[in-house]
């Protein structure tokens, strides 16, 4: 770790980096980080002091939180591994390892396995790569040094429905607890991560103290809170929907959808509609904010504040970018997504999720770079404080 080198401005400490989920998707961040790096001035070394990141955005932020002591050098190293991604370093692609993942999965549709994992893909290679490439002890230290204020990763527990936002961070930030979301304080493990990025059905739940966890994407209604309670002044969002590209013309139906299109419908409904929503009920918060004085809210106790918010993505559909790379896959993982029609492109979302495959990845990586050059003046501006 580097020694305590950080901007006399404290500024940072109080501008939050939101990461959403999305499986593979999560590489489009990578190219958005990188393009930050490239805009901000190179004595601006610490850009976010509050992290957070649900799903495999949880992945993209805990890198950044252990190697906050040089942003750029975090964005460097996280991009190494996007870049020369291959699906069996995410899960088990050889035969035996899918066919009895699979096994499982449908024996467990007709008789309970309660101390076993059922799931449609064994995840332990994720578990690996995690273990060998995070350095979990350094985050309390960039904490301690002032680099960062907090890093929070969301899972949903099965058992409560809460979200629950899982924080490290500086001791003045309390828990919280609102109706279906919860913030607890706890020392992030790779525990963690596997919870958040969970996709339901497809990778198995993990445990952690008394509940199975999954995907922190699910249930996860206010994606911008952990770091408005973790104390955002700022927030600088990255989503992984493509909601802002032109929007899909409405053809006549040919047949019935396959079960990769209706998985697709959902898995998006999971991952990428709750960000809009709740990036527009802040904007409308902010819109209210404004026209009140602020000797009125005082007067009155309340305690709110407009909060700026930045919303970086892409500009691009991604399934279709992926459905060019669905030759890249596996042959068994191939087979199993041809059965289920995630390879034809009415049901290719299913396979943006799953295509950790470096050819993907580095299109969707150099997409993110692009779109953030796009707005950089926007991104400038953001970290002018």
């Amino acid at each position: 770790m580097a020694t305590k080198n950080i901007e006399n401005d404290q500024s940072h400490l109080r501008r939050s980096l939101v990461l959403t989920g999305g499986g593979a998707r999560a590489a489009y961040q990578v190219g958005v980080l990188k393009a930050v790096a490239d805009i901000l001035p190179v004595s601006m070394r610490h850009p976010f002091g509050i992290i957070a990141g649900t799903s495999a955005g949880a992945i993209n932020a805990t890198a950044l939180a252990c190697y906050a002591d040089n942003y750029r050098n975090a964005v460097y190293e996280i991009e190494n591994v996007w870049k020369t991604f291959t699906p069996d370093k995410v899960y088990r692609t050889d035969p035996v390892g899918v066919l009895v993942n699979m096994a499982r999965w449908i024996t467990g549709l007709f008789v309970p396995m309660p101390h076993r994992a059922v799931s449609l893909l064994d995840s332990s290679p994720l578990k690996v790569l995690l273990e060998h490439q995070m350095a979990f002890e350094n985050i309390q230290e960039n904490i301690d040094q002032g680099f960062i204020r907090a890093l929070s990763v969301t899972a949903s527990g099965y058992n409560s429905g809460h979200s629950v936002a899982f924080f490290q961070g500086t001791p003045d930030i309390s828990s919280w607890k609102r109706f279906q979301r919860v913030g607890l304080r706890t020392s992030l493990s790779v525990q963690h991560l596997l919870a958040s990025a969970a996709i339901p059905t497809i990778f198995p739940a993990t445990r952690i103290n008394r509940e199975y966890y999954g995907d922190g994407a699910m249930r996860q209604l206010a994606p911008l809170s952990p770091a408005i309670h973790l104390g955002a002044e700022k927030v600088f969002v990255v989503g992984v929907s493509g909601n802002r590209s032109a929007p899909q013309i409405r053809r006549p139906t040919e047949g019935y959808p396959s079960l990769a299109h209706i998985g697709g419908h959902l898995l998006n409904s999971v991952f990428l509609d709750s960000l809009e929503y709740d990036v527009e009920r802040l904007e409308k918060i902010n819109d209210s904010l404004e026209m009140i004085p602020g000797h009125v809210l005082d007067k009155h106790g309340v305690h709110l504040r407009p909060i700026e918010c930045l919303v970086i993505s892409p500009s691009q559909c991604l399934d279709q970018i992926a459905n060019r790379y669905a030759y890249t896959l596996p042959p068994t993982i191939r087979f199993f997504l041809r059965g289920i029609g995630a390879t034809r492109s009415s049901g290719s979302s299913v396979l943006s999720y799953l295509l950790f495959e470096r050819l993907f990845c580095n299109d969707l990586i150099e997409l993110g770079y692009h779109d953030a050059m796009e707005v950089k003046d926007s991104i400038a501006a953001f970290f002018a404080d």
